[in-house]
């Protein structure tokens, strides 16, 4: 009896030490003060709305981005302004995405830019669904303004909320 009551308390024990780097993995995501410090250049600022080219029918498994991999509504993910390119890196066919913190709204995120696109004037950045979700949970702004996006050095980010 003793010892089944403490394999209870051992198995809840290891559950609560598992979900809780989990749980704060997703919540908090990437340290803050690193993201921050990697961030390079000045701050581009600018309106953000959500773009998802998939037409179901047009292309199996979803049409390519700029990068050649497979536009995903589920990953933190976005397309940079085409005249912006340069600035994040040259973000090109068969190159690896390239990285950018993005503040909006009081919450920031660091998201894989893996698109460009002509977008609409005063418009600087395009979410994926799961990324402007994360800024407008029930998708009726349409337009987030003020948004500023800064390109991260280095490719080893991941990306999601900063917290």
């Amino acid at each position: 009896m003793v010892f089944r009551s403490s394999a209870a308390i051992c198995g809840a024990v290891i559950t609560l030490a598992v979900s809780v780097p989990i749980a704060r993995c997703e919540a908090g995501g990437a340290d803050s003060s690193a993201a921050d410090n990697a961030a390079s250049g000045e701050a581009i600022v600018g309106g953000a709305s959500m773009y998802n080219p998939f037409k179901p029918g047009k292309e199996e498994g979803g049409p390519k981005t700029a990068s050649g991999e497979r536009y995903d509504p589920s990953v933190w993910s976005a397309a940079i302004k085409t005249s912006l390119r340069k600035k994040f890196g040259g973000v090109q066919f068969g190159a690896k995405p390239k990285y950018a913190l993005v503040e909006a709204v009081g919450k920031k995120v660091i998201v894989r830019i893996n698109d460009v696109g002509p977008l609409r004037p005063g418009r600087i950045i395009d979410f994926n669904e799961r990324t402007m979700r994360h800024f407008d949970p029930s998708l009726e702004r349409g337009v987030i303004p003020d948004v500023k996006v800064r390109p991260l050095a280095g490719g080893d980010w991941t990306p999601g909320p900063v917290g």
